[in-house]
């Protein structure tokens, strides 16, 4: 199935506004504000009052609803679940320095990036700043960093292997100290305050931070009829967007619909705005207080639910295709795939299998299955946290990518589209 034109550009400009999880929490928000749904204030009483269609935020993090006429003894619950942030180079507070004429910053890994694409490549910062009178400023900078590779002729053994010290090859080059860059944090020209700069802010208004490296190359169509897309984050702003897309396009039903997109699934998902966490918990059942149930009803409730968890999956490699199941290898642009595990590292089981297949059938979208190789344990999702934290029946799925983790990661455009449909078909079963 062709990727339409508009799909795909309108994902592309997603990926733009969403360079971190909290960006990506301010695009939802602006999406889903401009489909009709209403803001709720956590830190508020809800009451009878809650909008049918609404949503909440939590830091990077969001959960949004779209609720029934009329709850009744067989109201059921739908959650499409995914994650908003990527594995990436997290800016150390206090930690600039100057070497060899150069002003640098210091990094520390979020998560499992591939850590070799990241050198030679333009970084800007993003993140988010705290202001003295506590507001929050999302900030995003220009290309103004990068983190230089030793050259071959330095060290011959880099044609052969590339070994990457954490602590002395991922500091990011800032400027040359010639330009008065040598300053403690808090001068005129640290990052700090280069962030507060782009907001109109000084360094002295920001009581806290926290920052991000983030390649600073714009994600693009290519391929010989631009069937490709190639973009930093398609982990997992490519489960991210079609799930957006889905719910906001799915009809109502006699059942709840949720959208449920979570922080910090790359380092564990273990804080409050994770799938671990209590934010999820905590909604459904103030909604369900919303409707008087008793805890035994929203226990009920729940139980009467399915959930689709979806991080993207690994596509087949075009030249390492041994790393993979020998016979199962799903491939870009075969349309949305099912994650298996047998020791169950995705949620998958038959029962949860039943909506997924449903789901792609109603959508009219040929799916794809993935199972590790034998000898290649692979990776987790955050299916098996909302499995177990929620007691709810989870299928695991995702977008077939190459390159996962990079700091340019592919997938086909057609793919997201009819992974899409499939989250509008899922959200819509009885």
């Amino acid at each position: 199935m062709p990727a339409s034109d508009a799909h795909a550009t309108t994902f592309l400009d997603f990926v733009k506004d969403s360079p971190t999880s909290y960006h990506a929490v301010a695009a939802i928000s602006a999406r889903l504000r401009a489909a009709g749904f209403v803001e709720v204030d956590e830190t508020e009483r809800w009451s009878d009052a809650l909008p049918a269609n609404g949503f909440v935020r939590r830091d990077g993090a969001l959960i949004a609803w779209r609720q029934p006429s009329d709850w009744t003894a067989r109201t059921a619950l739908r959650v499409v679940a995914c994650h908003t942030d990527s594995p990436a180079l997290k800016v150390k507070p206090v930690g600039e320095f100057s070497r060899a004429g150069f002003r640098l910053a210091e990094t520390e890994i979020y998560g499992g990036p591939i850590l070799a694409t990241w050198f030679d490549r333009d970084l800007m910062i993003a993140g988010r700043l705290i202001d003295t009178e506590g507001r929050t400023h999302l900030v995003r900078t220009p290309a103004i960093a990068r983190i230089p590779s030793l050259a071959v002729h330095l060290d011959a053994s880099l044609r052969k292997d590339l070994s990457v010290d954490a602590q002395r090859d991922l500091n990011a080059v800032l400027g040359l100290e010639a330009t008065g860059a040598s300053g403690p944090a808090g001068s005129a020209d640290s990052v700090i305050a280069v962030a507060a700069a782009q907001l109109g802010l000084d360094a002295d208004d920001v009581l806290a931070e926290e920052l991000f490296f983030v390649p600073a190359e714009e994600p693009a169509l290519i391929g010989i009829h631009g069937e490709l897309v190639a973009s930093y984050r398609l982990d997992n702003l490519a489960s991210v967007f079609p799930e957006l897309i889905g719910f906001t396009q799915a009809e109502p039903t006699d059942h709840v619909q949720v959208l449920a997109a979570f922080d910090h699934e790359e380092i564990g998902s273990g804080t409050p705005s994770g799938a671990s966490g209590p934010f999820l918990p905590q909604v459904l059942r103030r909604l369900s207080l919303a409707h008087g149930h008793d805890e035994d009803a929203h226990l009920a409730w729940v139980a009467r639910g399915a959930a689709l968890s979806a991080d993207v999956a690994h596509g087949v490699h075009p030249v390492r295709s041994d790393r993979h199941d020998p016979v199962v290898q799903p491939r870009l642009g075969s349309g949305p795939v099912l994650k298996w595990s047998a020791p169950m590292r995705y949620a998958t089981d038959a029962a949860s299998t039943t909506y997924w297949v449903r789901a792609c059938k109603s959508a009219g979208v040929e799916h794809q299955v993935f199972v590790n190789n034998n000898n290649v344990p692979g990776g987790r999702s955050l299916g098996p946290l909302l499995a177990t934290r929620l007691g709810i029946r989870t299928v695991d799925a995702g977008v077939p990518v190459v390159g996962m983790h990079s700091a340019r990661e592919l997938c086909a455009a057609s793919d997201l589209e009819g992974f899409a449909l499939v989250t509008k078909g899922f959200l819509e079963l009885d």
